[in-house]
């Protein structure tokens, strides 16, 4: 790896590479191995941004143990399903990271990013919806996206949706989330010219079957543009609408 990494840096030097072949050269390395987890210190020459850390099912110390290898290497941390007590462990190493309770999520960036000139509106259904709707605003921000918010729209209200137009044309991705059946991203995707992030929640009585009922609506769709992550996924929506919106 390191013989690599140095005959690449070394043509680099001399010209006869280009700097765009010798990050193409050198985006898969390396790795760091901490023999439970194997952290990407090139994720984000690959992805635009860095590894993230899902929290749930991992214990508090291997959680730590990878936050420290990230923020040495990249200094910005995402960490996803987590909860207080890794928060307070976290919290004693670097002061200033944040915890979204209601999102589940850790985060902290060491500079301010770069702004995209895009906006990304996250719609919600209902308010029951929005530990979903945070997760994906979280991850939003810290990638740099310009947001804006309409909560509580769903079709049980269909004029609440219908009288914010002017919010819809302005948008450059659109994430729609949603429970129950799961018809909010249908009616939005017909309104609207934009790419459709559908999210369908576990929010719901019994035939909602936690989320499978929204996830097959969204999924049989009629609507053309719109694309469907899994279950209470915010996280994985936000992330995709930021590389859609970059």
């Amino acid at each position: 790896m390191s013989e690599k990494i140095s005959r690449v840096l070394d043509n680099l030097k001399s010209g006869r590479i280009s700097t765009g072949k010798a990050l193409k050269a050198l985006r898969d390395l390396p790795y760091k191995d901490l023999g439970f987890a194997k952290v990407d210190h090139h994720r984000s020459l690959r992805r635009g941004f860095p590894e993230v850390i899902f929290g749930k099912g991992k214990t508090p110390d291997q959680i730590v143990k990878i936050t420290q290898r990230i923020m040495t290497h990249d200094g910005i941390l995402l960490i996803t399903r987590t909860n207080e007590k890794v928060f307070s462990r976290i919290k004693k190493l670097y002061s200033n990271v944040k915890f979204d309770k209601r999102a589940g999520i850790i985060s902290y960036r060491k500079t301010p990013p770069v702004l995209k000139t895009g906006t990304v509106l996250i719609i919600t259904a209902g308010t029951a919806d929005l530990p979903v709707a945070e997760e994906a605003k979280v991850t939003l921000e810290l990638m740099g996206n310009r947001i804006e918010v309409l909560y509580d729209v769903g079709v049980a209200g269909l004029h609440r949706i219908l009288d914010k137009k002017d919010i819809l044309e302005r948008a450059s991705v659109i994430i729609v989330i949603a429970g129950m059946e799961g018809a909010l991203a249908s009616v939005v995707s017909g309104l609207v010219s934009k790419p459709v992030i559908a999210v369908p929640t576990s929010v719901g009585y019994g035939a909602s079957f936690g989320g499978i009922a929204p996830l097959l609506t969204m999924m049989n769709s009629c609507s053309p543009g719109i694309v469907v992550v899994n279950i209470d996924n915010g996280f994985g929506a936000g992330y995709f609408a930021s590389l859609i919106n970059r």
